[in-house]
């Protein structure tokens, strides 16, 4: 199992309930064939520039173990996503 960290960004308007349902989600990704170590969320901060006319961002950290084949998964599950303005998974050396 390698150790991995994914960093997404929600839309700033997207509701509570629907937050939770997403982080439900990639979580319910990532336990099938792994484990969830840590969900830091930091609110909503300000973007480093403007992606689509938006100056903010809700930030999730996820540290996660897993397979090779869960973070493709992910990334799919991500990118069609439409609250998602962003999301980088990166592989942690152990």
């Amino acid at each position: 199992m390698n150790k991995y960290e994914l960093m997404y960004i929600l839309k700033p308007s997207t509701e509570e309930e629907k937050r939770t349902q997403l982080l439900e989600k990639f979580k319910g990704i990532v336990e099938a064939d792994g484990e969830v170590e840590n969900v830091d969320e930091w609110g909503n901060r300000k973007l480093a520039y403007e992606i689509s006319k938006v100056n903010e961002g809700y930030y999730v950290l996820v540290n996660f173990n897993s397979s090779a084949d869960v973070p493709k998964e992910l990334d799919r599950n991500l990118k069609i996503a439409d609250e998602v303005i962003r999301h980088m998974i990166t592989r942690l050396e152990a």
